[in-house]
């Protein structure tokens, strides 16, 4: 009786431990919610609530895809921000020149594909690191926007530019859902199957863990790397379209303010793994808790700097507690 009592002490030890772990991220979002309802009145309004997750989440979530895919893979894309700006930049010039809607669409979509391609090719073709590759990427795309319009001086579309399909895009709804939600639950679905149900999915994740093994184990990792660059860059580009949609119009290295965001966002969501790997769900809850603070010290008063302060502070903890979470795990 004992050796069988003994097993399942252990076992309920080692659980606490996981359960605090992967329901972390969760709890910190709930206490979140919970401080900004009783601090502010306003947070609970509706239409706070639909400004948190329109104006807040949308874009932010889409290019936290992006940087998810790639550091599933063990990589990162600092260039998505990058991707972004030349889908803007692509779209809106072409808006503004009188093309279709289609063509300026479809040229955006291309340009964010063109930073994802220079990616793959320094890093499949080069061996350079993805760290410093889309690094490099970043600093060219920034020097390359400055050049095209004139040392950075953004492109404004009037509203009689403006494609009715933009609007609807940006400002529309479907079955009263606001349509970039629409666009971010496909992309939420698509990636999460991705990742976890396919063939494709499965070697990212090998890639990302044992990229060695992968390799060895006559896996296409080339391929795949070229793919996940690409993939990576497309899905900033829709973040792009969204974003000129929204504003009608282009902004040099706007795509830039989503970075760190999107990093933070997506680390704070291997939280939601029991293994610690990046996943889409949990970047989402990730993306979800800074949409929320960043609302929330709005309404309490906050100024920029102090937002930007009270995030960091929030990302910093969240994390030490996931990994202090972690080594509880390993250390029972």
């Amino acid at each position: 009786m004992a050796q069988a009592t003994l097993p399942t002490a252990q076992h309920r030890h080692r659980r606490l431990p996981d359960l605090l772990f992967q329901m972390g991220l969760p709890l910190a979002l709930l206490l979140v919610v919970l401080f900004f309802a009783w601090s502010s009145p306003a947070f609970l309004v509706p239409s706070n609530l639909e400004s948190v997750l329109v104006n807040n989440f949308t874009l932010l979530a889409i290019v936290s895809i992006a940087m998810t895919l790639a550091v599933a893979s063990g990589g990162i894309d600092l260039s998505v921000g990058t991707a972004l700006d030349f889908a803007s930049l692509l779209f809106v010039s072409l808006i503004a020149a009188g093309q279709p809607f289609g063509v300026a669409l479809l040229a955006g979509l291309l340009g964010g594909l063109g930073a994802g391609l220079f990616n793959a090719s320094l890093i499949v073709a080069l061996g350079i690191t993805p760290f410093l590759a889309t690094l490099g990427t970043l600093f060219i795309g920034r020097s390359v926007q400055q050049l095209t319009t004139g040392g950075g001086i953004p492109i404004y579309l009037s509203k009689a530019k403006v494609p009715e399909a933009a609007t609807f895009l940006a400002h529309g709804d479907i079955l009263g859902i606001a349509t970039p939600l629409w666009v971010v639950a496909i992309l939420i679905v698509l990636f999460t199957v991705m990742l976890r149900a396919t063939p494709f999915g499965r070697r990212v994740t090998a890639i990302g863990v044992q990229p060695a093994v992968a390799w060895y184990s006559g896996l296409p990792v080339r391929r795949d790397l070229v793919l996940i660059y690409l993939l990576s860059a497309l899905v900033a580009a829709v973040a792009g379209l969204m974003l000129s949609a929204t504003v009608n119009a282009y902004v040099p290295s706007s795509g830039n303010a989503f970075l760190l965001n999107a990093i933070g966002a997506t680390f704070i969501g291997t939280t939601l793994d029991r293994r610690g790997r990046p996943n889409v769900p949990g970047t989402m809850l990730g993306v979800l808790l800074l949409a929320v603070v960043a609302n929330g010290l709005l309404l309490i008063g906050w100024n920029f700097y102090w937002q930007q302060v009270g995030t960091g502070v929030l990302i910093f903890l969240v994390l030490v507690a996931s990994f202090a979470s972690r080594r509880w795990r390993k250390a029972g």
